[in-house]
């Protein structure tokens, strides 16, 4: 190790001494947190632990360079970088343990992520953003390994953007593209998938990003020879190296447990991303886990005795303190010392995060054991009710499934019964209920007043001469507005810039508005994923297009596990309004068949799912969008940007609503509801019904998430008596969703009088050519006799079988 790091400025050997010293400390007290918090999880405080130990001090090297406006996406092992910037108290470690869902408490997560898993507040109460530049910003973690790497890439890109596109209000967002994003991974988890795609494209990207590869030589139990190639991933990643010649990265490797070393690693990566926006990678090498992974299991298991006592001899903490005392920059007692009280410290940190925890808890047992043993009191089943009584009040530390859980049970021995008490139990169990489910279930998405909810319809206006065009060009002129409007839009993906996007949707614009924000990317749809991400997350606007929507599995996950939850995982603190632009709808082939949208429905809870049925109202959604703070993907019907429409004179301006279904026709026999290019068919069906004398009525869904907000279908149904869902989605997807929202949602069962149907396409995806999509998915004429066939069940005699 070198004795004397090289530092920035000139400061005297004092100061020199007290921040090392300073360091010391923050390294220590994140291990002590360490130590008990693995203790509260075993004595069955805590249910799960994951701590940073054995990471402590490349952290601390690390924190010195982070600025005021950069921002980390990180994994569960950072938190003493979090303590040394400040956003990390011994008592909010222990409250993200307990699971605290007080965000006060919990500022992370309010309860709703295990500890570990760490954020800053973007938002103020109001959903509105902070001033990004004058705080350090840590966005949400997430728990699936490699998960992080996506979003670093947009939160990198973010600050590349603001400093080459002019024009965009970058107030609170940026001080020209100065910011550097920081990631950090495990060596184990550099094996995923999302890794390499992400240092590839961030290599081609050139974004001012530096990632921190912390390298134990373990993924779990798994050693790095099952993990990486040559068991380090410096090595295998050299050619990735710049040069004078060619563009990538600057590869640095450093042994995790030199503090003077570290700390000069980490003030040449700063410089490099900051001043050439650069991307880095930081290969730290030579950590230890003293605890192993996590409380689920212990690394005595399956590490050597060999490996066990190399690992104290290597632990970064002791190594800094064996050169503070060399040095003679401390001595073993003063160090001593200071072991102690942060000893000290910790346990008192501990006690008070567990008793702000418990304290409302206590309360509200109290509360819950008073209102059962006056129900008890007045009830004939007293006995019975004792024995709930008696539970609760045995339970030292209670949780609210336990109170809420009493109070129910109690109930039910007062069924036949009619007394003051019962009244007042019941109403506290609900008022409990109302305001404590909240805690748990707020924020998945906005509650601010740019909650798409709000944003009103415009209708597309027409002049009495407007022309009918390519659907295509409807969305092609709003695109422009757009972009005009909003200088912090931009679009980007696979075919996208040069051409326009496969379908020309975006014809031309790139050469009006360049190519930073009207970009071709390259074929890797999780990291088109994560440039939206992170760039929303600073206060840009993307569009992330996919180019059709069989494509989205490719970032699904990235959808589900970050997108998704990241308004919820952050109780409102954090926002990524990206919208996710895809094509789909009566594809051909196995691979191109585009209807995925059942599994996709289900896994993306938290982003809105809009399924237009034309360019108009799909321009229309982009328009809404733009005004709100939500994400959403946006599928246009393949098959409809040759169709024709009329344009509108008020590109930009008219919306589309969300959670708003749309009757395109009037019936009175049979409600049927579609969506996208099958309600195309459903209309021909329609229209050839008539001729036979059944009158349906034809409503497009528009948006699946959220659905019908209005319950419109349900005053159909009420009218008509009898539904149909006509979807091209396997059986027991989309259409089984529909029918559940209109059942179960809208009560719609009390008006049937025949059994509601699902028509959808086959169980396997389609072969290719016109025929494949004929044989698999409904056509105009499986419609049509579906339809008749229910109207047969009711009249036999008015509609004879049709075969």
């Amino acid at each position: 190790m070198q004795t004397t790091p090289k530092i920035t400025k000139d400061i005297s050997f004092e100061e020199f001494q007290s921040e090392i010293l300073s360091d010391y400390k923050i390294a220590m007290t994140s291990r002590e947190c360490s130590l008990l918090g693995r203790r509260e999880v075993l004595t069955g405080k805590a249910k799960f632990g994951i701590f940073g130990d054995g990471k402590e001090v490349p952290q601390l090297a690390w924190a010195k360079v982070f600025k005021n406006g950069d921002f980390r996406s990180g994994y569960y092992r950072d938190q003493t970088f979090m303590m040394a910037i400040g956003e990390l108290s011994i008592q909010q470690f222990f409250a993200g343990l307990y699971g605290d869902p007080d965000i006060n408490h919990d500022p992370m997560s309010a309860g709703r992520q295990m500890g570990g898993h760490f954020g800053t507040h973007s938002l103020d109460e109001k959903g509105e953003w902070k001033n990004l530049l004058q705080q350090k910003n840590s966005s949400a973690d997430i728990s699936p390994t490699a998960g992080q790497m996506p979003r670093l890439l947009g939160l990198a890109q973010a600050s590349k953007i603001y400093r080459n596109v002019k024009g965009i209000d970058s107030t609170k967002f940026s001080n020209k593209g100065n910011e550097v994003a920081w990631g950090t991974i495990g060596n184990a988890s550099t094996s995923e998938g999302l890794f390499f795609e992400t240092i590839n494209a961030a290599g081609v990207l050139q974004v001012p990003m530096v990632i921190s590869i912390w390298d134990d030589e373990y993924g779990i139990s798994v050693h790095a020879k099952h993990q990486t190639t040559k068991e380090s991933i410096s090595e295998i990643l050299k050619g990735f190296q710049r040069d004078e010649q060619n563009k990538g990265y600057e590869i640095l490797k450093v042994k995790g447990w030199d503090y003077v070393a570290l700390v000069e690693t980490y003030q040449r990566a700063s410089k490099i991303a900051r001043e050439e926006h650069v991307p880095v990678m930081i290969h730290v090498v030579e950590l230890t886990q003293p605890q192993g992974h996590s409380t689920s299991g212990s690394h005595e298991r399956y590490k050597s005795k060999e490996r066990l006592d190399w690992e104290i001899e290597r632990d970064c903490i002791r190594k800094m303190r064996d050169w503070m005392i060399s040095n003679g920059i401390s001595t073993e007692f003063e160090l001593d010392t200071i072991d102690k009280n942060i000893k000290k410290n910790v346990r008192e940190g501990k006690k008070a995060a567990w008793d702000a925890y418990q304290s409302p808890l206590k309360e509200e047992q109290q509360e819950a054991f008073q209102l059962i043993t006056n129900l008890a009191n007045s009830s004939a089943n007293k006995v019975f009710i004792e024995h709930v009584i008696t539970e609760l009040s045995h339970i030292a530390e209670p949780v609210r499934k336990d109170i809420a859980s009493a109070v129910r049970r109690s109930l039910r021995y007062v069924i036949s019964e009619n007394s003051v008490q019962k009244d007042a139990t019941n109403a506290w169990i609900d008022a409990y209920l109302e305001r404590i489910q909240p805690k748990y279930s707020s924020h998945l998405f906005s509650q601010s007043k740019k909650s798409a909810l709000y944003i009103k319809e415009v209708l597309p206006t027409y002049d009495a001469s407007a022309e009918d065009v390519d659907g295509r060009l409807v969305l092609r002129d709003n695109f422009d507005v757009i972009f005009n409007k909003h200088p912090e839009a931009l679009i980007f993906g696979e075919d996208t810039g040069a051409i326009g996007d496969v379908n020309q949707g975006l014809e031309g614009l790139q050469e009006k508005y360049g190519e930073l924000r009207v970009a071709d990317v390259g074929i890797r749809e999780a990291t088109i994923m994560g440039q939206g991400i992170g760039m929303a997350m600073r206060g840009l606007r993307p569009i992330a297009e996919i180019q059709y929507l069989d494509y989205i599995l490719y970032a699904l996950q990235i959808m589900s596990d970050d997108l998704a939850t990241l308004h919820y995982r952050t109780h409102g603190k954090q926002k990524a309004p990206v919208i996710v632009r895809t094509r789909g709808h009566r594809l051909e082939g196995i691979w191109h068949s585009g209807s995925q949208l059942g599994g996709i429905l289900n896994l993306i809870r938290g982003i809105h799912v809009l399924v237009p049925r034309n360019m108009t109202k799909a321009a229309g959604f982009y328009n809404t969008l733009l005004e709100c703070d939500e994400p959403a993907l946006v599928v246009e019907c393949l098959n409809g940007y040759r169709l024709k429409e009329k344009l509108p004179t008020n590109l930009g301006e008219f919306k589309t609503p969300i959670g708003v279904v749309e009757t395109v026709k009037k019936g009175n026999d049979i409600t049927l509801v579609s969506y996208g290019s099958t309600l195309r068919l459903v209309e021909q069906a329609a229209k050839e019904l008539q001729e036979v004398g059944i009158d349906a009525e034809v409503i497009d869904v528009q948006s699946l998430l959220p659905f019908d907000l209005n319950h419109d279908i349900v005053q159909s149904v009420a009218k008509t008596n009898r539904l149909m869902i006509i979807d091209e989605d396997v059986p027991g997807g989309a259409s089984a969703f529909i029918l559940n929202e209109i059942l179960s949602t809208q009560n719609a069962y009390q008006y049937l009088d025949s059994q509601p149907k699902t028509l959808t396409a086959r169980p396997h995806r389609p072969a290719y050519g016109t025929d494949g999509d004929y044989f698999s998915k409904p056509s105009v004429e499986d419609i049509f006799e579906n339809v008749y066939a229910m109207m047969h069940e009711v009249s036999p005699d008015k509609y004879p079988k049709l075969r």
